[in-house]
């Protein structure tokens, strides 16, 4: 079993930045990636980002390309997402996940989460 624990999230204004960090613990997440989510409020959950275990492989979603920037800790069971610039739109609770995941030429394809974290909330005030 694996447990995801994000930690992070806050409120913040317009223009600003926040890091969210997730730590993987239980069985290795070797062969793995692990992925940020979000779920505005009354809205479905979006993909954010995802990077493979070692790093090599990643994906930013279009809508936060630019200013959201997804990484992975020298301990592997860490993954990071830098946010600048924050805008309203990007209140939501954001959700790290782990799974099986397909690639190509450095880009994550496809990401199928396994395991979920509680998720932290992001609100940014305008």
């Amino acid at each position: 079993q694996v447990q995801l624990v994000e930690s992070g999230g806050g409120l913040v204004q317009a223009g600003a930045s926040l890091t969210l960090s997730c730590e993987g613990s239980g069985r290795t997440l070797s062969s793995n990636a692990m992925a940020w989510y979000r779920q505005p409020q009354g809205k479905e959950r979006e993909f954010v980002g995802a990077i493979s275990w070692n790093g090599d492989s990643s994906d930013i979603a279009v809508s936060v390309r630019g200013r959201f920037t997804i990484s992975r800790g020298n301990v592997k069971n860490m993954m990071y997402l830098v946010m600048d610039n924050l805008k309203p739109e990007d209140t939501a609770v954001y959700y790290c996940a782990a799974g099986a995941y397909t690639e190509a030429f450095g880009v994550i394809l496809n990401v199928e989460p396994r395991y979920w974290g509680q998720g932290t909330q992001v609100t940014v005030s305008s």
